[in-house]
């Protein structure tokens, strides 16, 4: 079970999904309005090096919130995080657990506590319960231990501690909430909002009509210049001129000779890479029992309705049915139902014990009777079975000799760019050339991130090339096809742009400008001139703006030139038939609408939805109460020298994230 779970899959997300701990501290950072309380506190005295702040007696180290960033990259990044962006999580990591530590403080301080027996149901119910306790029985200490550390990384210690802490501040903070209420008006006008429907007309000036219309003069062009020069200052990019001897390792691999007891020294040394395990392929068909509730309780209905579903597919298969036909319309399993319920060929240890034990166990040919696992009931077909074998050196030859190849190509092409490097520095680049059968690579001028000729683009290689000086003594830079030895022999510093050289940049961004500012002006006068002559025809032509028609739309529409119908065009939901509104900023344009129709919900659809609004509202609303609760919570315990923050730690945290 425990190494099932180690394989990448839908299990595995569910499970992660289901583990409390990261998401609480995420939850935590979200309740802080703005999510950034450690701008403004720093008080109180800290100072301990490597110590970022105190919550009570707890100190709250570096390791332990890198630690939480850790997990949070492996939540939302699956360990694989962009460059300069651990920084930030280690920012938000901080935050998070500072604000954890807060409310567990305050809930011991209340009597929150939390038992083992607490502990032991939490970790019993949803699909952590089917991990830790499969069937309702306990999946052993060495089992428990190893998930824990290969999932997070953590002894169990400061594993049940964090879960420990979860449950406290989901205790704290559920108590603050339980009084909020939302009245049936609240859920009404909700419902009413959501599904209310408007038509009207519209009149649009467009952000490129405007702009045709700016005619600016070089005097004007010329002061815009000098008002934004600042912006411009060394926009032309610093270039160099080099030379460079590329070494590709894959044309000495050619060229490199392979022996016999080279060869078979190899295959001795790496068997174990050839060896191919015992494999099972097989088809199944699984009806999926029913996952336990919040409670931690199975439905046992819905399992005996699988149960018997199971036993009906059986008979059909005994009867003489097609097993890829039934697993077609039956299996529950979407990863293979399509296939026929074909899976891939399986090794022991890739998949629960029940399965593996019946799939190994079952001639070739053959179906197993209903097999029951933590997923449900399966029908196994065993279609093909490979034994386990070593594949013999004539096989992996072709294999081996190409690995040899390339490890000595490469200490080849190492040992010829010192040896081209030296050359180069003591007789030129033109004779090392000359002398090692290279060509000379002449580049330039080039800014970094241009293509170089020869090597493309290697940021690596580019860094190397724009960090010498002209005519340092030749150097040797790694490529990814080999070596390079180069040397600069100009550097042209970057420039700011004249005004001839920039005039057709400077020109757009002016009118760019001019025109978001004459949009504004010219669509608060257009709703101006309608409201006053209550004609937004009459007002559209006086202003020379196009005029529409909507369909009848719902928020969630999409309008030409107005855009979303959530964003500042929802104004019209709240309008009346004929009413014209203010101006509204479309996508690259200035819009003024009149309601022609307004389509209010039936008394049934209000009713369809009314159970998941009122939901959706009491959420949010408990979550607005609980943000709040924290805010104040924070100011009280800073007040009380409660909570400390080392600034300069926390300082470090920030320069490292603005500089990464």
């Amino acid at each position: 079970m425990i190494r099932f779970l180690q394989k990448p899959g839908p299990i595995k997300k569910i499970v992660l999904g289901g583990i409390l701990l990261v998401v609480c501290v995420m939850m935590v950072i979200t309740l802080i309005p703005g999510g950034g309380f450690l701008n403004d506190l720093f008080g109180g005295s800290l100072t301990t090096q490597g110590v970022l702040a105190k919550v009570g007696n707890q100190e709250i180290g570096v390791p332990e919130v890198a630690q939480q960033a850790r997990l949070i990259a492996k939540q939302q990044f699956k360990g694989n995080v962009p460059e300069g962006i651990m920084p930030f999580l280690m920012q938000r990591a901080a935050q998070g657990v500072i604000a954890q530590k807060m409310l567990v403080y305050e809930a011991d301080r209340m009597g929150l506590g939390v038992s083992n027996d607490e502990l032991i149901n939490t970790l019993k119910q949803g699909q952590m319960g089917q991990v830790l306790f499969p069937g309702g029985n306990f999946i052993g200490e060495q089992n428990y231990e190893s998930f824990i550390e290969s999932q997070f990384n953590l002894s169990i210690a400061q594993f049940e501690q964090e879960v420990k802490a979860d449950i406290a501040q989901r205790k704290l903070l559920s108590l603050i909430s339980a009084p909020v209420s939302i009245s049936e008006k609240d859920v009404a006008d909700e419902l009413k909002k959501q599904n209310t429907k408007v038509k009207f007309e519209y009149a649009v000036l467009t952000l490129d009509d405007i702009k045709k219309q700016i005619t600016p003069t070089d005097a004007e062009l010329k002061a815009f210049y000098e008002q934004y020069k600042q912006q411009y200052a060394n926009s032309i990019p610093a270039k160099i001129k080099a030379q460079y001897l590329v070494i590709e390792t894959a044309k000495l691999a050619d060229k490199v000779p392979v022996t016999q007891a080279e060869l078979q020294q190899y295959y001795n040394q790496h068997q174990d890479t050839y060896r191919i395990p015992e494999t099972v392929t097989v088809r199944h068909i699984l009806i999926k029992t029913p996952t336990p509730g919040p409670d931690g309780k199975i439905d046992q209905a819905g399992v005996e309705a699988a149960r018997k579903k199971a036993e009906d597919i059986e008979k059909q298969l005994k009867a003489g049915a097609n097993f890829a036909e039934l697993a077609r319309k039956n299996s529950d399993d979407p990863g293979s139902a399509q296939q026929g319920g074909l899976l891939p060929p399986l090794t022991k240890g890739r998949t629960v014990p029940e399965f593996e034990q019946a799939a190994f166990n079952t001639p070739v040919g053959q179906t197993t009777a209903i097999v029951r696992t933590s997923y449900g009931f399966h029908i196994i077909h065993v279609e093909a079975k490979q034994q386990a074998r070593l594949k013999p050196l004539d096989e992996v030859k072709p294999e081996i000799e190409t690995v040899l190849k390339g490890q000595k190509a490469s200490a080849e092409a190492q040992n010829l760019a010192n040896a081209v490097q030296a050359l180069a520095r003591s007789e030129g680049m033109s004779k090392a050339a000359a002398q090692k059968g290279l060509t000379v690579t002449t580049a330039g001028p080039v800014a970094q991130g241009d293509l170089l000729p020869a090597v493309g683009n290697v940021p690596e290689f580019a860094n190397a090339l724009f960090s010498a000086k002209k005519n340092d003594p030749p150097a040797t830079a790694a490529l990814p096809q080999g070596y390079a030895i180069y040397q600069v022999s100009e550097v042209i510093p970057a420039q700011t742009p004249t005004f001839e050289q920039i005039k057709a940049k400077v020109e757009e961004q002016f009118k760019e400008q001019r025109a978001q500012t004459q949009l504004a002006q010219k669509t608060q006068q257009l709703a101006d001139r309608a409201h006053a002559e209550h004609d937004l025809a009459k007002a559209a032509k006086e202003a020379g703006a196009t005029v529409k028609t909507s369909e009848l739309v719902d928020r969630n529409a999409q309008v030409p030139e107005v855009g979303a119908m959530s964003g500042s065009a929802s104004v019209a939901f709240g309008m009346k038939a004929g009413e014209i509104s203010g101006p509204i900023r479309g996508s690259n344009s200035g819009v003024v609408i009149k309601i022609l129709e307004l389509q209010e919900p039936s008394p049934e659809q209000v009713k369809q939805n009314w159970d998941s609004v009122k939901d959706t509202l009491l959420q949010q609303k408990r979550t607005e109460v609980e943000g709040l609760y924290v805010e104040n919570l924070r100011d009280r315990l800073e007040k009380e020298g409660k909570v400390k923050i080392n600034k300069k730690e926390m300082e470090r945290l920030s320069q490292t994230a603005e500089g990464s």
